[in-house]
C-alpha cells in the first residue's frame, strides 16, 4: 500500500543517520495510554508520549494486498505494579490502538508526520510473570477479524424491538413469510 508522506519524513529517510521511533497510542477504560521506543517524554500530535526505551516491543506488522484479518502484539517488559493493574482492570475488548512509524530529527524533534503502521482493536491482555520480570502483552486485532463473526441480528420484530424498541416496521414479517402471492393474470 503506498503511503503519503511529508517532504520532511522522505527527506529523512534517504539522510546518512536515521533515527526511528514506534509510538503506540491505545484506549483502556480510564483513558488513553501513550508510549514511545526512546526515553523520557515526546511531544508529538499535541500529546505527551511516555518513554519506555527497550522496555517496549511491537509484533510484526503485516500488510497484503489480500482483504485479511491481521493483528499485532504490543509488549511491555519490567512494567511497574500501577501498568500491570491497568492491564487486568482496564484492559476492554474492542478499545482502539494505534502504531506509528516515526523519524527524529537531531534535537530530538519528531520529524511530521510519522506513517500509521497499523490500526486495530484490543483483543486480549496477556500477563507473564517470572523470577525475573513482569511482561505484559496486548493482542490487537484489525477491524476485518469482524468478517469472520456471525451476525445474530434477524428480520424479525423481537431483533428490530432489540435495536430500537417501538418501531413496528418488522412487526407483519411473521405473517408474510408463507403468503402465496400470485402475480399477473392468475
Amino acid at each position: 500500500m503506498s503511503r503519503d508522506v511529508t517532504a520532511g519524513f522522505a527527506t529523512a529517510l534517504s539522510a546518512q543517520s536515521l533515527r526511528p521511533i514506534l509510538l503506540f497510542e491505545g484506549e483502556f477504560a480510564s483513558g488513553w495510554v501513550r508510549v514511545w521506543s526512546g526515553l523520557g517524554e515526546l511531544a508529538w500530535d499535541g500529546k505527551i508520549w511516555t518513554g519506555m526505551g527497550s522496555l517496549i516491543s511491537i509484533g510484526a506488522v503485516e500488510e497484503t494486498s489480500d482483504v485479511v484479518a491481521s493483528g499485532t502484539m504490543i509488549s511491555l517488559s519490567g512494567v511497574p505494579l500501577e501498568m500491570v493493574g491497568i492491564a487486568i482492570e482496564e484492559a476492554r475488548q474492542g478499545k482502539p490502538g494505534r502504531v506509528w512509524l516515526g523519524l527524529l530529527d537531531d534535537t530530538q524533534n519528531v520529524i511530521a508526520d510519522p506513517v500509521q503502521a497499523f490500526q486495530g482493536r484490543l483483543d486480549v491482555p496477556e500477563i507473564t510473570d517470572n523470577a525475573q520480570s513482569c511482561t505484559v502483552t496486548i493482542s490487537y486485532e484489525s477491524r476485518l477479524i469482524d468478517l469472520n463473526r456471525p451476525r445474530s441480528w434477524r428480520y424479525t420484530h423481537e431483533s428490530q424491538q432489540a435495536l430500537h424498541p417501538g418501531d413496528l416496521g418488522f412487526e407483519h414479517v411473521t405473517t408474510i413469510q408463507d403468503k402465496e402471492v400470485t402475480w399477473g393474470r392468475g
